[in-house]
């Protein structure tokens, strides 16, 4: 398998920069928000990289690895969260998922995509790592 073939699946040219200007965008307004609700900064540093704690899943292998890491940076999660937050008039509730959300736009705004079950280095928005660039 070549070069290309190996990255078929993941988005390039325009279409990656777009994805990654929607995550810089995403950290913006999340971050703009959280400062609006006014929860205070130390439990937005706090819980910031916390999500990054689903990297444990690839002690497991890739695959648990790759699901895990998705689970924790798939928009899903952290908008079903804001969605219940504000049903039940939650505000904590609603921090922790700006805060989780700030977070995923981080990471995509980085290059950082969902992951693929092949390893850490496949995502969406293409490899990362030197060593899956020039293998």
């Amino acid at each position: 398998m070549d070069k290309t073939d190996k990255f078929s699946d993941a988005v390039n040219g325009g279409v990656r920069a777009l994805l990654r200007t929607e995550g810089l965008l995403l950290l913006v307004a999340a971050v703009a928000l959280y400062a609006r609700i006014g929860s205070g900064w130390g439990l937005f540093a706090l819980i910031f990289l916390a999500p990054d704690l689903s990297f444990a899943g690839y002690l497991l292998g890739p695959r648990i690895g790759a699901l895990t890491y998705n689970i924790m940076h798939s928009t899903v999660g952290p908008l079903a969260l804001a969605a219940a937050s504000l049903v039940f008039d939650q505000h904590l509730t609603l921090a922790l998922a700006l805060i989780w959300l700030a977070h995923i736009g981080f990471d995509r705004a980085l290059g950082y995509g969902l992951k693929q079950s092949r390893g850490f280095g496949f995502t969406h928005l293409g490899p990362i790592g030197r060593s899956v660039k020039e293998s």
